[in-house]
């Protein structure tokens, strides 16, 4: 059983960006410049937007952090995506999800500039992303395709199973994993709450992506030996023997499941870490002013 070093991995492209960006400043190019615009005071996604802003500074890109009250009005989030839009200083930029009830997630996603939406959610790069076009894929799923080519996980002719269907991990991976390339030429289903017969499903995959937000939900007989298995999902659960009075748990129920596998991810330091690098590789894209080809 080999181990997704997500962590271990996430470094080495830093590393590599690094050296990149070194280049561009001894050639007195412009350097790279991610924004990011972080609505209220949720604990989580300050974490995650304090971790993009750290890994910006460790590569040698500047960064921007835009941060607006939890109670500001739509309006007023939408203007502040529009001064990024046209500020030729920004390569790229997010907006930090999930944002208030009060706002129209999709309308915000809309009105981000596709050559900036270095979070790949814009619907201009999910439909060049199904037609294989030139585009910023989603950071999450490119992270886990990173994973996949840099430990020579053997793809083509695999069954891949997906469980999750989201907009950000689901539905991107399942497209990217059917697509004639390497990370791809699987044999995808992809399953969600209605599936019926879902461990039927799981137990013929040769890869499984498991996105599905519930704590240790694939166990040990859900899945066939040798299998690989991502595990995308991470929520606290509550643990009085730990200090912080919980412990971080992913989709899979790890202790049971990775001896069966092939290759498998931990949780925490397997999909999380791989997210971030890929956000820093869409910007240095965005930077270059291209886009980069995804297979």
């Amino acid at each position: 059983m080999t181990i997704l070093d997500g962590k271990q991995t996430s470094q080495n492209i830093q590393s590599e960006i690094a050296a990149e960006v070194e280049q561009i400043k001894a050639r007195g190019e412009k350097i790279p410049h991610l924004a990011a615009i972080l609505v209220g005071t949720d604990g989580a996604s300050q974490t995650y937007v304090g971790s993009k802003v750290k890994a910006c500074a460790r590569v040698g890109f500047e960064s921007t952090l835009i941060t607006l009250e939890a109670d500001c009005t739509e309006a007023e989030l939408l203007a502040e995506v529009d001064k990024l839009n046209t500020n030729d200083e920004i390569d790229g930029f997010i907006v930090q999800l999930p944002l208030p009830n009060h706002i129209d997630e999709q309308k915000v996603i809309e009105a981000v500039n596709p050559l900036k939406d270095v979070d790949g959610f814009h619907p201009s790069n999910v439909g060049k992303m199904a037609l294989n076009l030139p585009c910023f894929l989603p950071a999450t799923p490119y992270g886990i395709l990173q994973l996949l080519e840099r430990y020579k996980v053997e793809t083509e002719g695999k069954h891949c199973v997906v469980i999750g269907r989201s907009h950000i991990v689901g539905s991107p991976m399942s497209i990217l994993m059917a697509r004639n390339s390497y990370p791809g030429n699987c044999t995808v289903t992809l399953t969600h709450s209605r599936t019926r017969n879902l461990s039927e499903i799981t137990r013929e995959a040769d890869i499984l992506v498991v996105a599905l937000g519930k704590a240790e939900f694939l166990k040990a007989d859900m899945i066939k030996d040798g299998a690989v298995v991502v595990d995308v999902g991470i929520t606290r659960v509550d643990d009085p023997s730990k200090e912080r009075g919980y412990r971080i748990a992913g989709d899979v129920d790890y202790e049971q499941v990775a001896p069966k596998c092939s290759f498998i991810t931990p949780v925490p330091g397997g999909v999380g870490p791989m997210t971030i690098a890929s956000l820093l590789m869409n910007t240095l894209q965005a930077a270059k002013g291209k886009v980069a080809v995804h297979g």
